[in-house]
């Protein structure tokens, strides 16, 4: 069929609008925080005639059709009609039904310019690397009432929280069948399992939402309001959910709202002019990424974005959201040399339209859904981005430790026989460890673009370096803050992580990895299980150092704290291979202290030097506390006590 040829199949029917003037006007203000319920392609049956009501706003379009498989791909088929000065342009068509393909026909104000676009709304979209969008339905009968009822009880600040980080493409492969990805239904079973049986609280994946290039790994998306059709449809996706909520499994989701990428089919220049990107490359064109950055500034941006953030909470029933990339949204000048950037009203490098942006989604994402927690990955040291909004805060729920991530890697890093000069980088946190509600992340990010993986960090011998990654979990593990590990770490994956590739399971077979894997599972149940953990995260109050000065031996020694005394765990690090017999440690009581946990203990491919299961406290003050413990300490080893 010739496209520019009319065709009479269809008639778009523009006297039945199913936009209200109250809906245009809080897009248009910035305030409808659920347009994905009026904008997009939408089933609707109008005057007994069933078919799809399609909706986008392209304000500086002089004609917008849509095309799709229905019409022969012809954009003088079904024209739509601008609503007055909101922007949007509407139209219901008739005998369109699920499972239709399309796009929108743009012809701009602009020199004419042209372009056929993916829906900025659409709920569906082909498999890449096809770009249209696909009429669907979001019908879903949830089975996880159990779940969303408790959930503000499991993730709280109080609660213990560690995270499975995943990229859901290359967790595990099917090699039976040309070594593809599981489907989100495939998977839900499998990785819930693992999961249960690791005794993680909940997985995080990167960006789910559809994205045209894999290697991104999500993270140049380009659907805000679909799950890739990669590994199934939208429902499929509510089923991968749902089974993990009944299983007792939360879900956070990756979020990229600082950036997006340049597409052709995507939000980039949409009606032929940068409509939701700034105009002026230095301040809508991100240099690292080669993508384009919101102007957070627009009304009907800050409608969109926060719109995605409901949706994915509102439909998908997610527990929350981690938002990439935060520090590339507060500074106008982040990665920008000098004259590359433009200050901001008062002369400054804060983007104030972001910080509004921000502030905005938290206030409406945690009014709506009490239960949820918003995470920001934020690199910098701006102060107060996990304290209330009423407070001068962001909002967020919690953030990311980066400085945790990098001085602790850093230090691991060293020799054992130099640690003694870089003790600091162990006890530096402490001095700023409860300005924010911390996650101790070791992400993706630590084991790509060259960095190799955690285990190959860590110096010495394969014993050494197993040794070594105990340790690190273990010291993770008993700072406080909720934990974050990436797929593969909790096993010691050797090769580097690469998105096209399965995870190196088979390396289970070897005892080291197999002791690491095991560790992991023995860390997440005691933090699970004792409250001195979990309870007081955020607080000074539920820390204390025993002994942070012991740099000669490269030895600290802390303690975890509950609400109640007797739940008090007492924690020894020692940070060279040396092992060290009648090391005298303070603590609070007398007693037996029974040993929880031991790194070096044989099951976990450890030497198995430890302290017969327990010690009893004498009567010698040490460390300025009347009773001590004389503890054999292993090798690149930690210890756990408590009390009884």
């Amino acid at each position: 069929m010739n496209p520019n040829t009319p065709t009479r199949e269809l008639s778009v029917r523009h006297d039945r609008s199913l936009l209200s003037s109250d809906d245009l006007y809080l897009f248009n203000e910035g305030r409808n925080y659920r347009a994905y319920h009026q904008l997009g392609a939408r089933l609707a049956t109008v005057d007994g005639e069933p078919g799809t009501n399609f909706a986008v706003w392209a304000p500086n379009a002089r004609k917008v059709s849509v095309v799709g498989d229905f019409n022969g791909w012809n954009n003088n088929a079904h024209l739509l009609e601008s609503r007055g000065s909101s922007g949007i342009w509407e139209g219901f068509v008739p005998a369109i039904g699920k499972g239709a393909f399309y796009k929108y026909h743009i012809v701009s104000h602009n020199n004419g310019h042209v372009g056929d676009k993916a829906d900025p709304f659409g709920i569906y979209h082909e498999k890449p690397p096809r770009t249209a969008s696909v009429v669907w339905d979001l019908d879903y009968k949830w089975s996880d009432d159990e779940w969303m009822k408790a959930r503000a009880g499991r993730q709280s600040l109080h609660d213990p929280i560690s995270i499975y980080e995943i990229h859901l493409g290359s967790w595990m492969h099917v090699p039976e069948d040309g070594n593809r990805s599981f489907s989100y239904r495939e998977i839900a079973p499998k990785l819930a399992d693992y999961v249960q049986r690791m005794n993680f609280t909940h997985v995080e994946l990167l960006p789910i939402m559809e994205h045209p290039f894999y290697a991104s790994w999500g993270y140049q998306t380009t659907g805000y309001f679909a799950p890739t059709s990669r590994f199934g449809t939208p429902q499929d996706f509510m089923y991968f959910v749902d089974y993990l909520h009944q299983r007792g499994i939360g879900v956070i989701l990756d979020w990229v709202p600082s950036h997006f990428p340049s597409d052709a089919h995507g939000l980039a220049y949409f009606d032929g002019t940068h409509l939701f990107e700034h105009a002026d490359w230095r301040l809508g064109f991100h240099p690292d990424w080669n993508t384009y950055i919101y102007n957070y500034g627009r009304n009907e941006v800050r409608s969109f974005l926060l719109s995605s953030a409901m949706f994915w909470l509102d439909k998908y029933h997610v527990d929350g959201l981690r938002v990439d990339a935060v520090a590339s949204m507060l500074y106008l000048d982040y990665s920008r040399r000098e004259n590359e950037w433009i200050p901001n009203k008062y002369g400054g490098r804060e983007n104030l339209d972001a910080i509004e942006f921000l502030r905005q989604l938290n206030l409406e994402a945690y009014k709506e859904y009490p239960g949820i927690q918003t995470y920001a990955e934020e690199s910098t040291a701006w102060p107060m981005v996990s304290r209330p909004v009423y407070l001068g805060g962001l909002g967020f729920g919690m953030k990311w430790d980066m400085g945790w991530m990098h001085d602790t890697l850093a230090y691991f890093s060293h020799e054992p026989i130099h640690r003694q000069y870089h003790h600091n980088l162990l006890t530096f946190r402490m001095l700023y460890g409860f300005t924010e509600n911390f996650v101790l992340p070791l992400s993706h990010d630590e084991v790509v673009h060259g960095k190799g993986s955690i285990i190959g960090k860590m110096p010495g011998d394969e014993w050494q370096k197993f040794a070594n990654l105990r340790l690190l979990y273990g010291y993770m593990f008993a700072q406080p803050g909720k934990k974050l590990l990436f797929m593969g770490d909790e096993f010691g994956q050797v090769r580097e992580w690469g998105h096209d590739m399965s995870l190196e399971w088979h390396v289970l077979q070897f005892p080291v990895h197999s002791g690491a894997q095991k560790w992991v599972e023995q860390l997440n149940r005691v933090y699970r299980d004792e409250p001195a953990l979990h309870e007081i995260e955020t607080d000074p109050s539920g820390f204390e150092w025993v002994d942070c000065n012991d740099t000669a031996s490269s030895v600290i020694s802390l303690l975890r704290k509950g609400r109640r005394p007797e739940d008090t765990i007492l924690v020894v690090c020692n940070f060279t291979p040396v092992p060290r017999d009648n090391y005298r440690i303070g603590v609070p009581t007398g007693g037996y202290w029974r040993e929880l946990l031991n790194s070096d203990a044989t099951e976990y491919a450890g030497s198995g030097m430890g302290n017969m299961g327990g010690k009893q406290a004498d009567e010698v003050p040490v460390h300025g506390r009347p009773y001590s413990l004389s503890l054999a300490l292993p090798p690149l080893g930690i210890l756990f006590f408590k009390q009884g």
